[in-house]
């Protein structure tokens, strides 16, 4: 990876796309990429629509301003496709990672894109399935290293479970979970 990616998390507050942003960071920044995690939200509260950005890149990240024109959106909950223009300022071949039921085609055709710009994943069905509990930030973690390859499969899967263990020292099943969340995620993202 040479050139700048930019990313921007679709969210709302308890969905965990801060701390997928973040997550993302860590485990770049870990394997000597340059990043800039961040979120951007007005008064917290849980359900209210919030943004969480990513800068990655191996230069030196000069930029610092919200994300004008990402590379990769990712939409944590299908609903906001209705309230929010989640599309605003894609890059002209930016690919959107949609959490939702649906084919790719249906969500390309409600977004308004181009064939291979959309991809969809349930990732509440998997969170809830490895979890025990809807929480769709990691397994769409898995989807976006599967679509971007920004970072290798199995580096982010080697990191990020060493970032889990860390966090979740005394809770392995936590681990196990998310590591199974993510490592499905990535195999059953679909595109066109």
């Amino acid at each position: 990876m040479t050139e700048l990616v930019e990313i921007r998390w679709h969210g709302r507050g308890g969905q965990g796309s801060k701390t997928a942003s973040l997550l993302l960071g860590k485990v770049a920044s870990d394997l000597g990429l340059n990043v800039q995690a961040f979120p951007e939200y007005g008064p917290e509260r849980m359900g209210a629509p919030v943004l969480a950005f990513n800068r990655i890149s191996e230069d030196k990240l000069t930029l610092h301003c919200q994300i004008e024109e990402p590379d990769f959106i990712v939409v944590l909950d299908p609903t906001l496709l209705d309230t929010v223009d989640v599309t605003e300022n894609l890059a002209p071949d930016g690919k959107v990672i949609v959490n939702t039921q649906d084919e790719p085609e249906k969500c390309r055709k409600e977004l308004q894109l181009q064939p291979g710009q959309v991809y969809t994943v349930d990732a509440n069905r998997i969170s809830n399935e490895e979890l025990g509990r809807v929480l769709p930030n990691t397994p769409m973690l898995g989807a976006l290293i599967k679509v971007t390859g920004i970072i290798p499969m199995e580096v982010f899967l080697k990191n990020i479970e060493e970032e889990f263990s860390t966090k979740f020292s005394s809770r392995q099943e936590v681990v196990q979970g998310n590591m199974k969340a993510i490592k499905r995620a990535a195999q059953e993202v679909k595109g066109e």
